[in-house]
């Protein structure tokens, strides 16, 4: 399939495919795809390839395994990889490979898919793969994006895609405010279920992008934008197929015939969720989660503020405000090239030179912009009744504008296209798209992120954001800063952006990633969720006690994976079969994700 081919291909729609797009947004997601595909210059890939075959097994043998398992699945259900790697984009999205790979592409490339359709045949293939000794994968949706997709961290393994058949919404309960989902139920998917079976008093929350998976997100603790932020936080019981084949229900699911499972997530006993979240011990295949009440009216807001030097003083008026909950949501603080950025408009309209883009130059687009010219923009949401609103507003605003020269946006005064509109409805619950079009800053635009966590502390906002521009400004690369403010600590969400296409870029974005987690680490600050090719770099910076918590990470792994076949790597756990064998991806290890060998 050649490039043309990929971008006349009609935009998927929701419930023909499990990972399309509402219908609301399928003129916005066209003329998205429209927008990436006009400025891709990469060429499609066109040769057949041969499958990868993962060490530790030959070729014929691996090959009479797959039809093996294809005979208890379907042949249909079982691919093998040997077609030519393609890209697409969000909403066609491979499942082979990282769309937006940092390395090459051949890196981390999976050696087949699997389509399994039930927690019994999820069963069947990890007991197939420990058999065989054959790695294997799974994925949600194959949609985290900037940090590595669906992509396999051991090259060649086997990819068991959950999305494709186990895509159902087993529940959604309107008295507890609750639902109970497959990995194959997107945020777009939940959000239009609910619409449709009128439940106008629930809401979901929903991350930047909605085409990813509820559980996919939640497992790897990734953070939407209304007061259930935290997705981790609001999951209320799993249901997980363990590294040996056996399943467990965890918190009151261990009960038969509870009627709690949703609503109280301990249960009795250790509470053993928190090991299948960003880990390898177990494949999640059912989950629960709390939904958020209709808080009967909301009212989004913007302000922002003129100079750089603004971050310090602003972070902590938010601080005090964010922990007693006048600001409600988990909310954006956005610095300005980003904003400019999000407009979807490539970097080369307004700056063709080497380094980093002048902020000159970003202040003067700025300036063009509706919004008007700003170094931070914040992006708030108000929550409840207009009396109740009017009375946090106030308040809001007697604080922000204690900084000197902070405007609050009109939201009359934008256009409907505007970047405050889509912060609005994610905000507000609603799924959107818009957050593709930074992207576009670069051809071939792809991001990988930088993402820190730190305490709501001014000196700390300072600190994160010069290390972040002096080592960008090192390696060239344009700076887009966020910081995504939770209860009492905050996420410092750095999009590194660039050609996927350009080798030179790309050995950039890197070294400059592992100069940012190296330099964080030394001032105390680690990241909560990383790319496939940092994370053995970062699980490195979490070394307290002669790496206390590795060696205990590494005594569940082999006792709940005795033959190593899970996911491994994932997160920096090693299985035993594949440690001190020159796996671990660091610096001085190079741009090669295979190490030498397994044991036997």
């Amino acid at each position: 399939m050649g490039v043309q081919e990929e971008a006349s291909s009609v935009v998927p729609v929701l419930p023909a495919k499990h990972s399309g797009i509402p219908q609301y947004l399928f003129e916005k997601a066209t003329a998205a795809k429209k927008t990436i595909f006009k400025g891709r210059t990469k060429p499609a890939k066109q040769r057949q390839r041969v499958p990868v075959v993962p060490q530790g097994i030959e070729r014929d043998a691996f090959i009479a395994a797959l039809e093996e398992l294809g005979g208890q699945l379907g042949k249909e259900n079982v691919e093998v990889n040997d077609k030519p790697l393609v890209d697409g984009w969000y909403m066609e999205h491979p499942n082979t490979h990282d769309m937006m790979t940092i390395l090459d592409e051949e890196e981390f490339v999976a050696s087949a898919v699997v389509y399994p359709s039930t927690t019994e045949e999820v069963q069947s293939i990890v007991q197939w793969a420990n058999k065989h000794k054959i790695p294997i994968f799974p994925i949600s949706m194959g949609r985290n994006l900037g940090y590595g997709g669906a992509a396999p961290r051991v090259r060649g393994s086997v990819v068991i895609d959950l999305g494709r058949r186990m895509n159902r919404i087993l529940d959604i309960n309107p008295e507890d405010y609750t639902c109970l989902v497959e990995p194959g139920v997107s945020y777009y998917g939940l959000y239009e279920a609910i619409k449709e079976r009128g439940y106008d008093h629930l809401w979901i929350d929903v991350p930047d992008l909605g085409g990813g998976s509820v559980i996919g997100n939640a497992v790897d603790r990734g953070v939407g934008y209304t007061p259930y932020g935290d997705h981790w936080a609001c999951h209320s019981g799993l249901e997980v197929v363990l590294p040996t084949g056996e399943v467990i229900r965890t918190g009151m699911g261990a009960l038969p015939g509870n009627n709690t499972w949703q609503t109280f997530p301990y249960g009795f006993g250790p509470f053993s969720d928190g090991i299948f979240s960003q880990s390898n011990y177990g494949i999640v295949t059912k989950m629960g989660m709390t939904l958020m009440p209709n808080p009967g009216g909301y009212e989004g807001f913007m302000y922002t503020f003129p100079k750089e030097e603004d971050l310090a003083p602003l972070i902590d008026i938010i601080r005090p405000l964010r922990i007693s909950m006048i600001l409600e949501n988990v909310a954006q603080l956005r610095h300005v090239t980003q904003s400019v950025a999000a407009r979807g408009i490539p970097r080369s309209k307004f700056y063709s030179g080497s380094g980093p883009i002048p902020m000159d130059i970003v202040h003067k687009a700025a300036a063009e912009q509706p919004v008007g010219d700003h170094s931070w923009g914040y992006y708030g949401m108000c929550y409840g009744p207009e009396h109740i609103r009017k009375h946090k507003l106030a308040i809001i605003d007697a604080e922000f504008k204690k900084i000197p020269g902070a405007r609050k946006i009109d939201p009359k005064s934008l256009p409907e296209d505007e970047y405050y509109f889509a912060r609005e409805r994610v905000a507000a619950g609603i799924p959107d798209i818009h957050e593709l079009r930074w992207v576009n800053w670069t051809p071939n635009g792809a991001h990988i992120a930088f993402s820190p966590v730190s305490p709501i502390r001014g000196t700390d906002a300072t600190a994160l954001n010069d290390l972040g521009r002096r080592i960008h400004d090192k390696y060239g690369i344009d700076f887009f800063p966020a910081f995504i403010v939770g209860l009492r600590e905050m996420h410092l969400i750095v999009e590194i952006v660039f050609d996927r296409d350009d080798p030179e870029r790309k050995k950039a974005a890197l070294d400059c990633l592992r100069d940012l987690v190296e330099e964080a680490a030394k001032l105390g600050y680690g990241e909560y969720r990383t790319h496939l090719v940092l994370m053995d770099q970062v699980a490195g910076t979490y070394n307290w006690n002669d790496s206390a918590l590795m060696k205990f990470n590494e005594k569940l792994k082999d006792a709940l994976d005795p033959n190593g076949i899970l996911a491994p790597g994932r997160c920096g756990i090693w299985p035993k079969r594949y440690r001190n064998r020159g796996w671990e991806m660091t610096r001085e290890s190079g741009v090669k994700s295979e190490g030498n060998g397994v044991e036997p």
